[in-house]
């Protein structure tokens, strides 16, 4: 299958969209893209249970119609449905990839990419260690050309600071410590730039800015202009990623720079997925010192991903041969 059609379908949610995207350009040169929702109370359904979901979906919003797709990559709890009304409507032409645990038998879907420390487990499911992505080495160098002349002045290294924020079931507590560090590491000659995401609290990123204040050789983002999340996972020499997000630190590793987290884990699973990449030396905690050595290169889930998908494909079509 040279050029197989192919959808991503979310809800919408930066986080899932990335991981779909990722996965989708990976396969083929032209994805479509659709973002549904279910219509309540559909939506707090268990996938597995939800009658005939393509009559459920929110009109409003894209509505997936035959001809089916050669391959379809879906995104998260609320998409697993979909997934599987496809895979009965397209009589198991479709092939369907669903990224992260559905919560609903691996057996209804062709491949499930769940990360290493999701229960799920089958002879269809793989495990990742990172979250997939669309951060790839040629949107990296790109950037890179962008991004280089238009860090803090001066001559020492540049720590990129990636800031996430509080989640639904916890706040965000360690901002002072945060701040406190990133002042330990500013005197050692160590230039910042300082990325907060749309859930920082604005009262933080006012907080290191004033930190800072008079410093050129620290930037904090404002979040107005040109966005450089990443421009400066290309060029820094060091990234700094708050614990939250597992999206950002799975981006953070697809560089060759050391990965530093800084937090405590959300939950157990959380705990679990920092537990594996500190195990691995792929990452460290962040303290404000020297960072340690990194082990290991990028870390592209996404690529195995794609590989896995290919595989099956291949497999799939020489049985039907």
């Amino acid at each position: 299958m040279n050029d197989p059609s192919l959808w991503y379908v979310t809800t919408g949610e930066a986080g899932f969209r990335t991981q779909a995207r990722g996965l989708a350009q990976a396969l083929a040169a032209s994805p479509r893209e659709l973002v549904v929702g279910l219509r309540a109370p559909w939506d707090r359904v268990p996938a597995a249970w939800l009658p005939d979901p393509l009559r459920r979906l929110d009109p409003a919003r894209d509505r997936p119609t035959p001809p089916w797709p050669d391959i379809l990559v879906t995104c998260g709890r609320r998409t697993a449905a979909v997934s599987m009304a496809i895979r009965r409507a397209s009589r198991g032409a479709t092939f369907t990839a669903h990224i992260q645990d559905p919560l609903a038998p691996a057996s209804r879907f062709d491949l499930v990419i769940a990360m290493a420390h999701d229960p799920i487990e089958g002879p269809n499911v793989i495990k990742v260690a990172t979250a997939l992505h669309d951060v790839t080495p040629r949107r990296l160098a790109a950037a890179a050309d962008l991004w280089r002349a238009r860090t803090p002045p001066g001559d020492g290294p540049l720590a990129g600071v990636l800031l996430g924020g509080p989640t639904r079931r916890r706040g965000f507590a360690q901002a002072d410590a945060l701040r406190d560090a990133l002042v330990r590491l500013r005197t050692s000659g160590t230039r910042l730039y300082i990325v907060p995401s749309r859930r920082t609290p604005d009262a933080m990123i006012a907080d290191l800015g004033g930190a800072f204040a008079g410093d050129p050789g620290v930037l904090v983002w404002d979040r107005t202009g040109d966005n450089p999340y990443v421009g400066v996972l290309a060029v820094a020499d060091r990234l700094v990623v708050t614990s939250d997000s597992v999206s950002m630190i799975s981006e953070a590793l697809a560089t060759p720079h050391p990965v530093e987290v800084f937090g405590a884990p959300q939950n157990s699973r959380h705990a679990g997925f920092l537990d594996t990449l500190v195990a691995r030396g792929a990452i460290a905690l962040f303290s404000g010192g020297p960072p340690p050595p990194r082990i290991g290169g990028p870390v592209d889930a996404t690529a195995d991903a794609a590989q896995a998908v290919r595989t099956r494909l291949a497999a799939r079509t020489g049985a039907s041969g």
